[in-house]
């Protein structure tokens, strides 16, 4: 099992590979693209070193960009490497999924070949996954997942900054970053394209005749999808015009697509994201329905193009499916945010739940005043078919949502008000069992019982394991009585034998019920309720309950 710090860690790689993968989508230009690339290597994946190998009309590899060391940079920019001696390199040593890592051992007969190439000088390993200055890790970046697109171009990394070869997870990051990276390099390549394009246009009327029939190529036969639509006037937002490739995405024909604009599209969830997107650079993460009601998540980005000089404004706008990139990263979002065991939600998913319901503001504070302090709509909001009276409606109409007070019961009320309940749960005699049978046993009881808990709370309540054998459950909209009488229902729903490999096991459980209240930390309410737990368990044990307790570690 994963240990209790690992899915900070994870989470921590998560948070810096999605930065770095945003800061790749803002360069605004190609160059700036392939320097982001390099530094994001460098800061957000923690290698010394790193080096992007853009691959040449002529087929042969440029050192286009370098980070990490500025002599490195000086010696290597520019500087051309064969094709040939490349396939060479990427053919050799061990394939790490689509990475290329040669070790010393084998990379030696690499040192005085025609590749750029430039390594930092350290001691020999003095262990086996040690980095040793001679080891060479490669990742090919290409027009598309799984190395099926053409070869971009490569990326050389050297020396984690731990020191060693990078684990799975390193591998897996660093699969991803490639994988983004010979995306934002191609848009950037497109992007840069489409400019040029624009600027003829602008500059002579012959141009634009003569370029139109590249421009409606490039549209209509983009790989991703991309739309037209009306800037100002009573048509503001529709959509005028929409690429085969858009239209396969959202499963509608071309003439269907001129019916709607984007804000008829989007998630009723992302409305506000929308408008918050401006027309000129804009760019936006969101999903969009398709025919058959399903929803698809897009890459959004918006540029202004005129029809002519002095010509009506449009609004050009490119689409790009990124359902399986989003689906890898929520995957990757659910293994550190959930225990590898129970598959419950983990200590650091439970304790970001709850803060979520806890502020500290005083409770009293007008939600009202609240709500009207937040910063309105983006000007470019008209972009996507609002008016002003949809951008006058309140927050809540379109997606915003203020903060709702969390108010604890008062327990002495004899009518109590209803709140978020925190039932601390410790299972009694689970030592015994595990020091017994095995772990294998006691992973199986904890799998059962928190299947029982689920199983016997309302949709929309929490299960989370805290750790070893203690689970928490939050519950809100519950008066005290009704958190007593929950409390005994998982209770009951525990303490039935539980069936491993033959054998009939039980366990018992004590609970203690807090209440979480903004101005409270989550910290203090867990401690709350675990205090109350132990109260409660005391009490069992005087009155003739013998706990077999154990506090997870």
């Amino acid at each position: 099992m994963d240990t209790e710090s690992e899915p900070y860690v994870r989470l921590a790689t998560l948070r810096q590979l999605h930065q770095v993968v945003a800061d790749l989508n803002t360069a605004r230009s190609l160059a700036d693209t392939l320097q982001a690339v390099a530094d994001g290597v460098v800061k957000g994946l923690g290698y010394d070193l790193a080096a992007v190998n853009l691959v040449r009309p002529d087929g042969d590899l440029v050192v286009a960009a370098f980070a990490g060391s500025t002599a490195g940079e000086a010696l290597l920019s520019g500087k051309v490497g064969p094709r040939a001696s490349w396939e060479r390199r990427l053919s050799m040593g061990q394939r790490w999924g689509s990475l290329r890592f040669i070790p010393h051992t084998e990379g030696w007969v690499l040192t005085d070949d025609d590749v750029p190439q430039w390594h930092t000088e350290g001691p020999l390993p003095r262990f086996a996954d040690e980095w040793h200055p001679g080891d060479r890790l490669y990742a090919p970046m290409h027009s598309s997942q799984h190395g099926a697109g053409e070869l971009i171009g490569v990326l050389s990394v050297d020396r984690p900054s731990t020191g060693r070869h990078p684990g799975p997870w390193g591998c897996e990051a660093l699969q991803m970053y490639a994988f983004q990276a010979g995306i934002a390099i191609s848009n950037a390549r497109m992007r840069a394209n489409m400019q040029r394009a624009l600027v003829r246009l602008e500059r002579d009327q012959q141009a634009l005749r003569a370029s139109e029939e590249g421009f409606r190529q490039a549209f209509e036969y983009a790989p991703s999808g991309m739309a037209i639509a009306e800037m100002g006037g009573d048509q503001h937002g529709k959509l005028l015009r929409a690429n085969d490739a858009l239209c396969r995405l959202l499963g509608r024909s071309s003439s269907v697509m001129r019916r709607y604009s984007f804000s008829d599209l989007v998630h009723p969830e992302d409305v506000g994201l929308l408008l918050r997107t401006s027309a000129e650079g804009g760019r936006a993460e969101l999903r969009l329905a398709r025919r058959d009601g399903s929803y698809v998540w897009v890459s959004l980005r918006n540029s202004v193009v005129a029809d002519t000089a002095d010509g009506p404004r449009f609004l050009l706008t490119h689409v790009e499916d990124i359902e399986e990139r989003k689906g890898r990263e929520l995957q990757l979002a659910h293994r550190a945010s959930h225990d590898s065991l129970t598959g419950l939600p983990n200590s650091a998913e439970l304790r970001a739940r709850l803060s979520a319901r806890l502020c500290s503001r005083p409770q009293d504070k007008d939600a009202a005043a609240l709500a009207a302090e937040a910063e309105g709509p983006d000007e470019f909001a008209f972009s996507y078919g609002y008016g002003p009276e949809e951008l006058a409606a309140p927050l809540g109409a379109i997606g915003y949502d203020s903060h709702v007070h969390t108010v604890a019961p008062d327990e002495n009320d004899p009518a109590p008000a209803k709140g978020l309940a925190v039932l601390f749960c410790d299972l009694d005699g689970f030592k015994s069992i595990n020091d017994r049978f095995g772990h294998h046993t006691g992973d199986a009881v904890l799998i059962e019982v928190a299947r029982r808990l689920t199983g016997a709370v309302r949709d929309g309540d929490t299960v989370a394991r805290l750790g070893g054998d203690e689970f928490v459950v939050l519950a809100d909209g519950l008066a005290p009585a009704d958190a007593a009488d929950l409390a005994v229902r998982l209770r009951n729903a525990i303490i039935p034998p539980i069936r491993v490999d033959g054998r009939a096991v039980r366990v018992g459980a004590s609970f203690g019920i807090g209440w979480a209240g903004c101005g409270m930390t989550a910290e203090e309410v867990l401690h709350s309720a675990d205090q109350r737990m132990y109260v409660e368990k005391r009490s069992r044990s005087s009155a003739g309950a013998r706990p077999n307790h154990r506090r997870a570690g």
